[in-house]
């Protein structure tokens, strides 16, 4: 018999990871913030929508929190006036989904686990076409006999699991992936920008790239997609991809790694997120156009 599934965080990304467990034969009750969110889910995709985060805990086996930040995920938990704990049955697991901060959820885990239930942190990464399409990479950290509980449900919503480590660990390792992404898509950006000035397309040099040892994942699904066309419609924001950069180069600082490139992408992430270039993160194109003083396309 399958598990009771509770799904907290019904956004971009929660609403068709919790749609894709319902197509896998999971029963699954929603909540969100908003509670219109929630009912809407309910009313075009299926599921329940439990008045409080409490009674859906209550009345599930596994609860899936997947919200912006871990400060939403400790208030969803364990902090707020409704919550998690409160309602847990002895023995259910939390996955944690959310692309949070390790300490914080290494610290909700143990609050978790002296309530007689355990957790885990999954984050994932694909963006919402690949959350659609059941195909996320999912990133795993916490005790391996949790993780091979949830595993199932994991397959429901990824085709990639991987396992990183202790509670914490995949969360880690998703931060440091946004790190590789964010550089990865400003200095394309920046390409784009020297090439066109030059005389080069910048269509042109978004297909060379992908044919040669420049291509990564922003000039094959971000640049045609959303930057050259104007978009800007990912349906990522630019808050959350800094937060992402933020907990990876405090990573380095705790570590005491040395880390100048990744302290100035951030610092660049950053800037563009507080000159208000767009509320989607491949808006980040504008902050490096206006530095250049034109567009790209543009005449």
């Amino acid at each position: 018999m399958l598990p009771q599934i509770g799904f907290v965080g019904v956004g971009n990304m929660g609403w068709p990871m919790a749609a894709c467990l319902l197509r896998g034969g999971y029963q699954v009750q929603v909540s969100d913030h908003r509670r219109v969110q929630a009912d809407n889910f309910v009313q075009q995709v299926g599921g329940f929508a439990p008045d409080s985060v409490t009674q859906l805990a209550a009345g599930c086996d596994m609860v899936i929190t997947m919200l912006p930040t871990s400060a939403n995920v400790a208030d969803v938990v364990a902090d707020g006036a409704d919550t998690l704990l409160a309602g847990l049955k002895p023995g259910s697991l939390v996955i944690d989904m959310t692309s949070g901060q390790p300490a914080v959820t290494q610290a909700l885990a143990a609050r978790v686990a002296a309530a007689g239930s355990r957790m885990i942190d999954a984050p994932v990464s694909g963006g919402v076409s690949r959350a659609k399409t059941g195909e996320l990479a999912i990133m795993v950290g916490g005790d391996p006999a949790d993780i091979e509980r949830a595993r199932p449900v994991l397959n429901a919503i990824g085709t990639s699991i991987l396992v990183c480590g202790g509670v914490g660990a995949g969360q880690a390792m998703k931060a440091l992936n946004n790190l590789v992404s964010a550089g990865g898509f400003l200095i394309g950006i920046e390409a784009l920008l020297i090439g066109q000035k030059f005389g080069l397309d910048p269509g042109l040099m978004t297909d060379v790239l992908n044919v040669s040892t420049g291509m990564n994942n922003s000039t094959q699904k971000k640049f045609r997609q959303f930057v050259l066309s104007r978009a800007f419609n990912s349906g990522f924001s630019l808050d959350l991809m800094v937060k992402d950069l933020s907990i990876a180069t405090g990573m380095g600082k705790e570590a005491g790694v040395p880390a100048p490139f990744a302290a100035m992408c951030r610092e660049l992430w950053a800037a563009a997120a507080a000159a208000g270039t767009g509320q989607d993160h491949t808006a980040m194109a504008r902050f490096s156009e206006r530095l250049a003083g034109f567009e790209l396309g543009e005449d």
